[in-house]
């Protein structure tokens, strides 16, 4: 008895053990199965990934910007250091699946030299210049904006030299949408702009420098955005400078304009920027001139005592510390003198008419100034 019992037990082991085998196989299984699973999903998403990258870096940077882009390539830079030149300037995505390019195409003989391209040209567009040698575009139109302009001023320099017109142009700064627009695409347009009093949202914001336009008729969206695009290289350098000083980007950009419309060398524009500095510290007006005609809406050779009292949140002979906005655009000198000012004990400047400015400690000593110097 005893002994079939045991036979029966080690039958049920047995039977057990076969389906605990089977079921680990079937565990087992399913587990393969699903890794396999994840691997070909994860091959195939990489696939299609790594595809859509590579076709995306085959193509241009930016097929509607037609502003031309400055490269220099040094002479007997390799294929890798051509690749990375380009792909920093911003012509080319990706430096090494443009290497990769090149060898599929068995392209060489590149030439060093100074280089117009831009975003919208194609691999084989950059390829055939760089290795001819030549610049692929001559601009189509070339245009100088000054440092010291309104909006005003610059609407009618693009409606001279392009077939835009100055209410076009006005209007597209005046678009609250297209503001909106730009205030994502850049970060330095913050919600200070927004400010109902300023006459326009952009002034100041549109950089000082040369533009090329490669199109006959360019959008005004393109011309706004080509000096919003310098604008956000030159204020990127600073953004620390900006912090540390304790001001705002608004703020930077509102000093930087007070600051061009006062001086014209480096050592002039510092100096000034300290005594605007000295005078906000002390809980003194800034009091200066072009903030009133800027009030007034107009340039006068001779600011009379009764302009100073014109009502306007820009005019600093009524209001305490910086104006609302910015009162024109600037230069690159007179925005870093704008947050590294010149250290100095002078509250006090005039201009005399012949390029100099007078400096003074004290009141008393600005009025002996004035009577020696203005007539």
């Amino acid at each position: 008895m005893s002994e079939g019992k045991d036979k029966n037990k080690n039958k049920r082991n047995f039977r057990d053990n076969l389906v605990a085998r089977g079921e680990d196989a079937r565990t087992v299984r399913k587990i393969v199965a699903i890794v396999i699973l994840s691997l070909l999903i994860v091959l195939v998403v990489g696939g299609i990934s790594g595809y859509t990258y590579v076709k995306s870096a085959l193509e241009p940077v930016d097929p509607g910007n037609e502003q031309g882009v400055e490269v220099e390539i040094p002479l007997g830079s390799s294929t890798s250091g051509i690749a990375e030149v380009l792909e920093k300037s911003g012509i080319i995505k990706d430096s090494m699946i443009f290497r990769f390019y090149i060898k599929f195409k068995n392209e060489s003989g590149f030439q060093a030299g100074n280089y117009t391209f831009t975003k919208a040209m194609t691999l084989d567009q950059i390829i055939e210049s760089l290795k001819s040698g030549r610049i692929i575009k001559e601009p189509v139109h070339r245009v100088t904006i000054r440092e010291g302009l309104t909006i005003d001023e610059i609407a009618a320099i693009y409606a001279d030299k392009l077939p835009i017109s100055e209410d076009d142009f006005i209007e597209k700064v005046n678009d609250p949408d297209y503001i909106n627009q730009l205030m994502q695409k850049y970060p330095f347009l913050t919600e200070d702009i927004l400010n109902p009093d300023l006459r326009y949202s952009l002034e100041g914001y549109l950089f000082a420098a040369t533009y090329d336009f490669y199109e006959e008729s360019p959008p005004i969206e393109t011309i706004i955005e080509n000096m919003l695009d310098k604008t956000q290289s030159v204020l990127g350098q600073y953004m620390d400078a900006i912090t540390e000083k304790g001001l705002t980007i608004h703020e930077a950009v509102t000093m930087a304009s007070l600051v061009e419309k006062e001086a014209v060398t480096d050592d002039q524009r510092k100096k000034i920027a300290g005594i605007f500095y000295n005078r906000l510290e002390a809980d003194m007006r800034l009091e200066t001139d072009p903030t009133v005609q800027y009030a007034l809406g107009r340039h006068k050779e001779k600011v009379l005592l009764k302009d100073l009292e014109v009502d306007s949140p820009f005019n600093t002979y009524r209001n305490d510390g910086l104006p609302i906005g910015p009162i024109s655009n600037f230069s690159q000198n007179a925005f870093e003198a704008g947050i590294n000012p010149e250290e100095t004990d002078f509250y006090f400047f005039l201009h005399d008419g012949q390029g100099n400015i007078h400096y003074a400690e004290t009141f008393e000593e600005h009025l002996v100034n004035k009577n020696q110097h203005i007539q």
